[in-house]
């Protein structure tokens, strides 16, 4: 029985030729990377350009290498999006080589999704069976947050991928005692800071341990493919900041989400201790778009079907795991591989429940592989242990304990949507998750076959939740700012939009009968933003989606577009992003993201309208009403003041259903 349970060993014979042949590992692989391909490539356009904020850089990126190389909004490079550019630069060269359409946004996401099921497939074969690594791989593929993120043109999907392949490289340096492999995963951990800033280093902490724990060698050896790995994750991120900083400002666009046009700035302010202790880096603190901070937010509400199925599960395991190893040699790589995965879970899981800032649930999703390899990995240990001493009842009491768990906590996420067919699957997750739970507690009494077959039912079981909240999301086009993985929405603005078609490419969103918008949509100006002193949040386009775009006020705005550098401005990279995509013309967005960054002064935007360098100013905007004149904005910011200055010197019409102004046909 031991064959279906152990790891490959270190002392197996060295293949003698290199021509590849089938095996039930490669072609399980091949499966399982084949149908993580077709799920997340399914219907994927129907999404349209999904979060049309990052849709738009990526097409700015796509005519600018200048617009690409910082992240700007827009291709004339106004200003940046509110994170680093490294996903974008993935974007951006996509739309390069094959044109702006949905595809060539969201492929690359999908493909990254692809790399990672494999990458957590590589991971766990190394101190595991084949069988083992092919479900922690399905595990993670089908976990509601991933199937949402890799359909998905946000940076996490990039995000995910260099951190796994940064836990990979670090298990490859403790395998061969190579400081090559550290190197590689400081690399790794450099442009995932690249991807979206200090969130990468969630990772560090369980490395650092590992490594000093379990690599090869003396103490300082490992110290020195420490350091190397530091080294080199500050050089592989520092290039650019320094680049960036050193760059005088009048070259460059400005920085959003910093008040001081600095990407330090953003780093430890708005995406840094802002997102932590709720301080006023950007004036919007969580602003109620999750469940509160505390121990059991990843338990409940969205965020608790997004990713939490196997979490109580993988906690118990990752302990009575390492509890059964604790008599293993210093290097064991078994070891090794629970704790880097079972401490990023940790760490990572900590931090997203006790943070007080800005908090969406879709950044579950960073946990999505960790909790599968931490859940497969301390069970695959428990099934040994049993096997090598039939008389382990704590082995069969702790796999009882954590299937019959798994069983009830699956009951109960099923449960929360309230609606077909989820409810008619939680009973029989929960009355074969506990036959199951009964038959482990009996285990030793098992032949190999009643063995094999508990084993599989007990992988589909744990599977079958998770999977069906991934199939809703698979079949739903998802589009805006704020998404959501799975039917149920309840709690917080996380529930709110996103989740549901509609926005720029995505098809209309739900309407009553009557024409109007149905429950919890709010109306949104034809330029795609909010009307002034609105609420944000959508289920047609999604939180913050932009929106679709009139098509009289697209024509308007291009017409002799080359004679222009922005054809538009307005307040908000919610409402530019989508006139851009539907125009494919540059539009700067004044006050960045939220609308408010002093992203250029008064005088500097009275010096362009002066050069005729912009066509139209189109009031409204700004992101959820915050843009300028709105209910919550600040009369002394930029945007406000620039709307101000519009409004009194030159004459309103209207194109369309939107308020516009030709700045090129003098003051009134």
């Amino acid at each position: 029985m031991t064959q279906l349970l152990d790891p490959p060993t270190a002392t197996s014979p060295a293949k003698t030729t290199t021509r590849w042949r089938p095996t039930p590992e490669r072609t399980s692989l091949i499966i399982l990377l084949t149908l993580t391909a077709a799920a997340y490539l399914w219907t994927l356009s129907e999404s349209g350009y999904a979060n049309q904020y990052y849709s738009a850089a990526a097409q700015a990126g796509g005519e600018s290498w200048k617009a690409w190389f910082f992240g700007a909004l827009d291709a004339s490079s106004s200003i940046t999006v509110d994170k680093p550019p490294a996903s974008l630069w993935v974007m951006g060269l996509s739309v390069r080589l094959f044109g702006l359409s949905s595809w060539s946004i969201l492929v690359p996401q999908a493909l990254m999704g692809v790399g990672t099921v494999g990458l957590v497939f590589a991971i766990v074969k190394k101190v595991a069976p084949w069988q083992a690594a092919v479900a922690a791989g399905a595990l993670t593929a089908l976990t509601p947050a991933a199937a949402l993120m890799f359909r998905f043109n946000n940076p996490d999907a990039l995000l995910l991928l260099l951190l796994v392949g940064a836990g990979f490289s670090t298990l490859k340096a403790i395998e061969t005692g190579k400081g090559r492999w550290m190197v590689l995963a400081g690399v790794l951990l450099g442009f995932g800071f690249l991807t979206k800033m200090l969130q990468a280093f969630l990772i560090i902490p369980a490395m650092a341990v590992v490594y000093l724990i379990a690599g090869k060698g003396s103490f300082g050896r490992r110290m020195t493919h420490g350091i190397a790995c530091f080294v080199a994750m500050v050089a592989s991120a520092g290039w650019y900041i320094a680049i960036v900083e050193l760059i005088p400002e009048s070259w460059r666009p400005y920085i959003d989400g910093s008040t001081g046009n600095s990407l330090l700035e953003l780093t430890l302010g708005y995406n840094g201790v802002g997102r932590l202790n709720g301080g006023d880096y950007g004036g919007l603190g969580n602003a109620g778009f999750s469940s509160a901070a505390g121990i059991l937010r990843l338990f409940q509400g969205v965020s608790g079907g997004m990713v939490s199925w196997l979490l109580p599960a993988a906690l118990l395991l990752l302990v009575t795991g390492l509890v059964a190893l604790r008599k293993s040699p210093r290097t064991d790589l078994t070891r090794a591989a629970l704790m880097l995965s079972g401490a990023t879970m940790l760490v990572t899981g900590l931090v997203f429940s006790f943070m007080e800032g800005i908090y969406h649930d879709y950044y579950v999703v960073a946990l999505a592989p960790w909790i599968a390899i931490t859940a497969v990995v301390g069970a695959a240990v428990l099934w040994r242990s049993m096997w090598r001493d039939r008389d382990s009842l704590f082995a069969r009491i702790t796999l009882a304990v954590a299937m019959a768990g798994s069983a009830v906590w699956g009951w109960v996420l099923l449960g929360q949507s309230g609606e077909q067919p989820y409810d008619a699957l939680r009973w029989p997750v929960l009355i074969i998750g506990l036959g199951v739970a009964a038959a482990f507690v009996f285990a030793d009494r098992l032949t190999r076959r009643a063995a094999a077959a508990v084993l599989a039912a007990a992988a589909v079981t744990v599977g079958l939740g998770p999977a069906a909240y991934a199939i809703q999301t698979i079949g739903t086009a998802h589009t805006g700012s704020i998404v959501t993985a799975g039917p149920y929405e309840g709690g917080g603005m996380g529930g709110m939009g996103g989740g549901r078609p509609g926005g720029a490419g995505g098809g209309p969103g739900p309407q009553a009968q009557n024409g109007t918008p149905p429950t919890g949509q709010m109306p949104q100006t034809p330029g795609g933003g909010l009307p002034d002193g609105m609420p944000g949040g959508t289920r047609g386009g999604g939180m913050m989606g932009g929106g679709n775009v009139d098509e009289e006020l697209a024509e308007a705005v291009s017409t002799n577009a080359g004679n222009y550098t922005w054809v538009a401005a307005t307040i908000g990279s919610q409402t530019a992003a989508g006139l851009q995509l539907e125009t494919g013309e540059a539009v700067m967005a004044i006050g960045g993201f939220n609308g408010t960054s002093n992203s250029i002064t008064l005088e500097q935007f009275q010096e362009y309208v002066a050069n005729g360098e912009i066509h139209y100013f189109i009031a409204g905007g700004g992101m959820g009403g915050m843009g300028a004149r709105g209910g919550n904005s600040d009369e002394t910011s930029s945007a406000s003041q620039i709307s101000a200055w519009v409004e009194e010197n030159f004459t309103q019409t209207t194109i369309g259903s939107s308020t516009v102004y030709d700045l090129t046909e003098g003051a009134a």
